[in-house]
């Protein structure tokens, strides 16, 4: 109660140091809200999307996706061009472009922030062994030298995690992270960072077009129904989703179709998913894990759960990405599932008891534990028992790679707009024994699952471009969704609500909203 007490506070003081009578003109910083913390906005280790949201106004990447998909270029002057061996990407780069404490944007800063992602970074698998080296040739010209061909990188070089930084800043941090600062390139400055509270204002020397509002002050709630109450008695400006409460969007949604807030949305890019861990009993036999992606009702849950906002998913591969609606993973039938659980030897007395792990602080993961637990309760209580454990997310994601997770709820943005994206980080593994992973990002996401063709089809992947790239990434999937590692549930949009008097929300290809575009409109 404290907290939400001081944080009301805080709110009202900003606003009245935005309409001070020392200033004859109306502020139009605008207050942009959303739940939980930032703890790091280190691009070499941010991956939360809120912080993703703070560093892509606060600096540029080489190359952006407008809301079509399509590249374009950003600090970089022109679209990437490859040698004849495919080895090399050759770069120009704009000139006359300042990071924040001055220093030159050149080819220089493109290697020191590529270096030290690839040194300290922890999305370990976005340059995976892709790049091998970087050369600067001129100050304004770098060449990506690259270990084997890759149609992955153009998307690889419009990711977040990838936004150049200044050399001299950041040079007593080139082996350490820097969490509370971050100096850029962008349209935005940091003038103030706490976990809870960041204030950025616009870059008065930034090289492209200025931001429309005179700053943005990013402000954490602790849970969804303070923020949703917010928005409702207009303490704040615009209200981001991740992590509302499913019953807040579609309530959110009616409001805004009545013209009493305005509703923006991005393509459908978050995935999520059950991870099951293969590498022991039960998930280590293949029939008990068909017959449990048999046993998801996905459009029940989608219509429980998030009212229909979300859309049932047998993919892990965004519909935008692979330009079909081709159904992968299993579908839903409890009559076959049953079949398989009395094939294990389960069901009439023998009951499978399977803990389900889901993150406590995460709304829509005990909404949809629960509702598929009376599911099963309802069609197969006397062949398996879901058993609940809710653990807070940070915990989750650090004892993933432990293995001591039978079946756990996730989910997964990409880091970047590609398919690949999406399938490396779940499917991918540097040393398999016996279909096991031992050393990969499968351990990483709790499945412990290989494939030494799904390996060769990635490296042939890189050596082929559009559609025939596409088909063999969607050949991966494939075999995943024949070995059954997981469990996709549903995918979602990112969503945004704002107040009449501000612009309607704006979000790019990648899922990240502008938030120069905000402005206010009823001056």
């Amino acid at each position: 109660m404290k907290k939400k007490v001081l944080m009301s506070i805080f709110i009202i003081l900003i606003s009245l140091l935005q309409n001070s009578c020392g200033s004859k003109k109306i502020s139009k910083k605008i207050i942009v809200a959303s739940s939980g913390k930032v703890e790091s906005l280190d691009p070499a280790r941010a991956n939360t999307l809120k912080a993703m949201q703070l560093i892509s106004s606060l600096g540029d990447t080489l190359y952006e996706l407008n809301s079509d998909g399509e590249l374009v270029p950003e600090l970089a002057l022109g679209m990437p061009l490859l040698s004849k061996d495919k080895l090399q990407i050759f770069i120009n780069l704009r000139e006359n472009v300042f990071f924040h404490d001055g220093t030159p944007f050149n080819s220089n800063s493109i290697k020191f922030t590529f270096d030290r992602f690839k040194r300290i970074g922890t999305m370990n698998y976005i340059l995976g062994n892709k790049i091998k080296s970087i050369d600067t040739p001129s100050e304004y010209k770098v060449i990506i030298n690259l270990n084997k061909p890759s149609s992955s990188i153009n998307g690889l070089l419009t990711s977040v995690n990838l936004t150049p930084i200044s050399p001299t800043f950041y040079k007593k941090y080139s082996n350490k992270f820097l969490n509370e600062k971050f100096v850029g390139t962008g349209q935005y400055v940091l003038t103030s960072f706490s976990n809870e509270i960041q204030l950025i204002e616009p870059n008065l020397n930034y090289w492209g077009e200025k931001p429309k509002n005179d700053g943005i002050n990013f402000v954490g709630y602790s849970n969804s129904a303070s923020l949703f109450g917010a928005l409702k008695s207009k303490q704040i400006d615009v209200l981001l989703s991740n992590s509302i409460d499913d019953s807040q969007r579609i309530s959110l949604k009616v409001l805004s179709e009545n013209n009493k807030f305005k509703e923006g949305n991005s393509p459908f890019t978050e995935l999520s998913f059950i991870s099951l861990r293969t590498s022991a009993y039960p998930f280590n036999n293949f029939n008990l894990r068909l017959a449990l992606a048999k046993s998801l009702n996905r459009k029940l849950i989608s219509e429980k759960v998030s009212y229909g906002l979300r859309k049932p998913s047998r993919s892990i591969i965004p519909p935008i990405l692979k330009k079909d609606n081709q159904d992968l993973w299993p579908k839903y039938d409890y009559v076959e599932a049953r079949k398989l659980f009395q094939k294990e030897n389960f069901c009439n007395g023998n009951i499978l008891k399977i803990p389900l792990t889901y993150r406590s602080n995460v709304p829509a993961d005990k909404l949809i534990a629960l509702t598929w637990q009376e599911e099963i309760k309802n069609a197969l209580n006397d062949c398996i028992e879901i058993v609940l454990n809710g653990v807070e997310s940070t915990t989750v994601y650090k004892n993933l790679s432990l293995g001591i997770y039978t079946a756990v709820i996730l989910d997964w943005t990409g880091a970047y707009s590609d398919p690949e994206a999406y399938l490396s980080p779940l499917l991918s593994c540097n040393e398999i024994v016996d279909g096991i992973c031992k050393n990969g990002e499968s351990v990483y996401s709790g499945s412990f699952w290989g494939s030494n063709k799904v390996e060769n089809l990635f490296l042939e992947s890189e050596n082929i471009i559009g559609k025939k790239r596409i088909d063999k990434l969607v050949e991966i999937e494939k075999i995943a969704s024949y070995s059954i590692p997981y469990i996709p549930i549903w995918i979602s949009s990112q969503k945004a609500w704002s107040q009449n008097k501000i612009s309607k929300p704006i979000f790019n290809g990648a899922g990240i909203i502008s938030l120069s575009d905000l402005k206010l409109v009823n001056e």
